[in-house]
Formats: C-alpha cells, structure tokens, sequence
C-alpha cells in the first residue's frame, strides 16, 4: 500500500487540526519519565557491570543493555503521541500495562523500593486513563467502529 491510499500512515496528516488536548500531552510526558527512567537504570546497571565488582557482571550489563533497549520503547512512543501518530497510542498503552505488575512488586517488597512502586502505580493508572480516553482517540485521528470517525 502506497501513502497516497493511506495519507496520514506515515505523515499524520489525518490527524486534526488544532492544538494538542492537554490528555495527549500528559500521556507522552508519562511514557517519557518512564522511557527516560528505564534508560536511567539501565545506564546505571551498565556502568556497575563495567566499571563495579557486581557478584555477575555479564549479568549487570546484559541487564543494563535490556532495560536501555526498552526505554527507547516509551521514550519514541512519546514522540509519536506528541507528533499525533496513531501508532504510537499501541506502544505506550503496553508500557502502561507492563508498567502495573512491576509496581506491584515494588509495593509487596520491603523496604525503600514500596515510594517507587507508588509512583510507578501512580504513573502506570494516569497514563492508562489518558490513553484510553475518547479525546485522545480523536487527537490520533482514529476511527470508530466500521472505519468510520467517531462524532
């Protein structure tokens, strides 16, 4: 398929015009902390792997490569919403759900780790209600049912 059949695939001409609803433009900065956080702590890992005495330093920086790759996930789905690419609403709605059982273990743990799983919980549950909310769907010019814009 060409973009002549499909205009906004690749450029997001079908996108509305106006400006950004505020929901868009707090659900990409949510999947930015969280992109932006990831490769903190992979970075993190990384460096101890490299530069530390961790017990199994491959391990550390396997573990820091990994966790870099994976907020490079957010970080560009985050452009995409700020750019109102559809596609992009797919990337950080899964960051979002995975974000939920990562909180959860940091709320069961002991200890230090219980103020991150909050606010990763806390981030998770804000960026699933911008994401899903019909305003938006519309922002990323998305269809209805049946192929159809949604009034």
């Amino acid at each position: 398929m060409s973009t002549e059949q499909h205009p906004d695939s690749e450029t997001g001409a079908g996108a509305p015009e106006g400006p950004r609803p505020r929901r868009l433009t707090a659900a990409a900065a949510i999947a930015a902390i969280e992109g932006l956080a990831l490769v903190g702590g992979g970075l993190f890992m990384l460096v101890m792997g490299l530069t530390g005495k961790p017990d199994q330093p491959r391990q550390a920086e396997t573990g820091g490569v990994t966790l870099i790759v994976l907020g490079l996930i957010p970080l560009i789905a985050a452009r995409g919403l700020l750019l109102r690419r559809r596609w992009s609403r797919g990337p950080a709605l899964i960051t979002q759900l995975l974000a939920l059982p990562v909180a959860w273990m940091f709320l069961t743990s002991d200890g230090p780790a219980i103020p991150v799983g909050i606010a990763m919980a806390v981030l998770a549950v804000t960026g699933l209600v911008q994401l899903v909310n019909p305003a938006t769907a519309e922002a990323l010019g998305m269809r209805g049912a049946g192929g159809t814009r949604e009034p």
